[in-house]
């Protein structure tokens, strides 16, 4: 992997930001100014690259993909590297050859292929419903801020099933809502319901659970859990669950 020893990690956050929001100018100004405003305030990005969350697996599925935010950032990761840009002070970069994002929302769907569709990964968009979905096998599961809209029996039954489409040392990265934090989650659900509105979406039933259920869960499926606070400039309760089962099986 080529590293540039000048390469400044806030220089080229910045880059890979505008780089993988540019695609969107071809699904709309709302596509556009969505993909740049997330990208930009939500700490779990920039945080994915930083912690090296993302390295060393090839094959990702994203199940609530939404625009396929993800799919753009990691195609930009690609090119930084080719291009040397990656810096030392960061853990190795993503090395996805294969993106599979599942997302609800036709609309999103739509918005997600005029924009990165024909990106060189070419990611792979399902729409459907991330409970009934075929998940392929793969390395990496990425669900962020989606689960909670299923209730408890689903969210068992569809982390079941990514444990079953895992490979042996795969990992899940799951961000959810810490209840036990209910001023602060309180806040994540009232953000949440304001911004399904303005995407056009209607507003469902929630099922969140404490940090401790969300764990308890993930452990009696055979996954070692580390969680990571992840709120960083906001008031939400949010918590990234790093979900390895090599690190369970060793």
């Amino acid at each position: 992997m080529k590293h540039t020893h000048a390469a400044d990690p806030t220089k080229l956050w910045r880059q890979l930001h505008a780089q993988a929001s540019a695609p969107y100018r071809a699904s709309g100004r709302f596509a556009w100014h969505f993909a740049r405003g997330k990208l930009a305030r939500d700490p779990v990005f920039r945080g994915l690259l930083e912690r090296g969350d993302l390295g060393g697996r090839q094959r990702v599925v994203d199940i609530g993909c939404g625009q396929g935010l993800l799919a753009g950032l990691l195609q930009a990761c690609s090119d930084a590297v080719v291009a040397g840009h990656w810096p030392q002070a960061w853990p190795a970069a993503p090395q996805a050859t294969r993106y599979t994002g599942i997302e609800l929302m036709p609309r999103d769907v739509q918005r997600a292929q005029a924009a990165v569709g024909a990106l060189r990964l070419a990611p792979d968009f399902v729409c459907a419903d991330m409970c009934q979905a075929t998940l392929p096998d793969c390395d990496l599961v990425v669900i962020l801020d989606v689960l909670h809209y299923v209730d408890h029996d689903a969210q068992a039954a569809l982390l079941q099933r990514v444990r079953q489409a895992l490979g042996a040392q795969g990992r899940l990265l799951l961000r959810v809502g810490d209840m036990a934090e209910r001023r602060a989650f309180a806040i994540s659900q009232w953000v949440d319901h304001v911004v399904t509105t303005v995407r056009g979406h209607r507003l469902p039933p929630t099922w969140g659970r404490p940090l401790s259920g969300w764990k308890a869960l993930l452990q009696g499926l055979g996954f070692a859990v580390q969680a990571v606070p992840m709120s960083q400039g906001t008031p939400f309760a949010n918590v990234l669950l790093v979900a390895d089962l090599r690190a369970a099986r060793a």
